[in-house]
């Protein structure tokens, strides 16, 4: 749900990455990193810090709108990194992970105004913000080729918990968008129009919801299929392989 890290080279297979291709590749993560960062500390600021007269006047999203909306939409660079072969890692797979948290911000909670007062909205970013600062984290010290190994345990260990808890939160911003869809004709085109054609929101948000069935499982099992890959090899071998 990624700016790989640098794509490995092989001798006589593929060139060393340019210094100006890891100098883009580095300033992307760690900028990344930076902005994550700010994201985790608004909803530390937001629910520990300030009281809930500040929470009765100002929404979750009102707060963190701007932030969450540059930083995870710019993920979207990521699958053009994968298509140009900037990182090793499949830009198909890359784009489902990418596309499900895009859908999330624009599709769902900016769309609709259940979806900015859902109860998943603070899970997903919570589960979003400590996944991506220690993906991107990884990512950018992998390019520099120091990455300490407690890094890549975080990084291949985390998941297990975060990526449930982030689909969790996703689906009940979901759930709280289809529910005003379902009352209200937002986003969809009817017949007859110009076009000849329709398109239902309500369906559509349920069809991504339905798709989370068969493709949750199979990027679970892939990050597990990766965590032993690079897990496996022990420590001094885990912080000299790629991401993928």
């Amino acid at each position: 749900m990624s700016a790989k890290a640098v794509k490995s080279s092989k001798p006589g297979a593929s060139k060393e990455p340019s210094a100006v291709t890891k100098l883009y590749l580095f300033a992307y993560n760690a900028g990344q990193v930076v902005g994550w960062s700010y994201i985790l500390w608004q909803l530390v600021n937001y629910y520990l810090l300030q009281g809930p007269e500040f929470r009765a006047k100002v929404t979750l999203w009102e707060y963190t709108r701007l932030a969450v909306i540059i930083f995870q939409n710019a993920a979207f660079v990521e699958i053009l990194n994968a298509s140009f072969g900037l990182v090793k890692s499949n830009p198909v797979v890359t784009g489902f992970q990418v596309f499900s948290r895009m859908m999330v911000v624009v599709g769902v909670v900016m769309a609709t105004p259940t979806g900015k007062v859902s109860p998943g909205l603070p899970i997903a970013l919570l589960a979003w913000a400590i996944t991506e600062i220690i993906r991107y984290g990884y990512y950018a010290l992998n390019i520099v080729k120091v990455v300490p190994h407690f890094v890549v345990f975080l990084r291949y260990t985390t998941f297990i918990a975060l990526y449930p808890i982030g689909v969790t939160g996703e689906l009940l911003c979901f759930w709280w968008a289809q529910s005003y869809a379902s009352e209200n004709s937002v986003w969809s085109v009817v017949m007859p129009n110009k076009w000849n054609a329709t398109f239902s929101y309500f369906g559509f948000l349920w069809i991504v919801m339905l798709g989370y069935i068969p493709i949750f499982p199979q990027l679970y099992l892939h990050m597990f299929a990766q965590r032993r890959k690079i897990l496996g090899g022990g420590a001094s071998g885990a912080t000299q392989k790629k991401a993928n």
